[in-house]
């Protein structure tokens, strides 16, 4: 009687254990698939040598690392991060405000002006990025307007600053809906508070609302910087030949130049500069 009394607590384990496994294996093998293997490959690829007329020859190298600091794709590097830097500040700049209006919006105006948030998301995004092209070109909507006012035209395509306006259309939402939900949050008796103890809207704003809105600030520069860090399709169709981001030479040497295991360690330094934000964040939101 006692050992059977002792075997159903130890049925009972193994039985949710086995339900555990059943449960996580489809995720578990989604994560094996798409992303253990990948990653292996590329970096079993960063220590191999590229063929004659391209792929991959299985002879350890170590030339790729060094051709990493060559000062050419050290620039390209530090270009990447100033522009996806750059996007990130404007973003916050521009999406703090919005996601607070939209914060202290009625209900029901609050799902309005959200959906308009994400309604970009709605449509394709090579869809979006050539509509900024028919927008900024020589005879397009905004030149042509400069121009009835007699500034223009302008030259408003290929260049950096083009680039950080693609950039900031395409990933202002990651920043404005984490913000508008740290903001939503709040205990709006806290500002209540403030106000009493005779402190004025912006010491409000700056010693309460702010600080309690940091993992969302976080969270909303991790959400822009990090796809803007490794885009490509943006630089190269606002951008053109006098920009190339990080995303575009990796994109070259995989698919123009068939220099696998360069394009390998290239993407394996993006996923360190990631990674490495990713901890940052994380350390900055746990202080916070």
């Amino acid at each position: 009687m006692k050992s059977e009394i002792k075997a159903r607590p130890a049925a009972r384990s193994r039985g949710r254990r086995l339900g555990a496994f059943v449960f996580l294996s489809p995720g578990l093998t989604y994560l094996l698939v798409l992303l253990v293997v990948p990653l292996a490959l590329v970096l079993s690829y960063t220590v191999l040598q590229r063929g004659r007329f391209g792929g991959v020859v299985y002879e350890f190298t170590t030339e790729n690392f060094t051709r990493l600091i060559d000062p050419l794709y050290l620039s390209v590097l530090g270009g990447s991060l100033k522009l996806a830097a750059l996007t990130t500040v404007i973003a916050l700049l521009v999406g703090y405000p919005t996601a607070y209006v939209i914060a202290q919006l009625p209900r029901k105006w609050k799902t309005v002006a959200l959906v308009a948030i994400v309604l970009p998301f709605w449509t394709n995004f090579i869809i979006r990025v050539y509509a900024w092209i028919i927008l900024l070109s020589g005879p397009g909507l905004v030149n042509s307007g400069l121009k009835a006012l007699g500034l223009g035209p302008f030259e408003l395509l290929y260049n950096e600053g083009t680039i950080v306006t693609g950039l900031l259309y395409s990933y202002l939402p990651l920043m404005v809906l984490p913000l508008y939900a740290a903001i939503e949050r709040l205990d709006p008796q806290l500002r209540e508070a403030s106000a009493n103890l005779g402190a004025s809207a912006f010491t409000t704003f700056r010693k309460v609302t702010l600080p309690l809105t940091i993992p969302g600030v976080l969270t909303g520069c991790l959400f822009v910087f990090v796809p803007s860090f490794g885009n490509f399709v943006i630089p190269e169709m606002l951008g053109g030949n006098k920009s190339t981001m990080v995303g575009n030479l990796i994109r070259t040497q995989f698919l123009s130049a068939r220099d696998w295991p360069f394009g390998a360690t290239l993407a394996l330094a993006l996923i360190a500069v990631l990674i490495v934000l990713l901890i940052a964040q994380a350390w900055a939101a746990r202080r916070a």
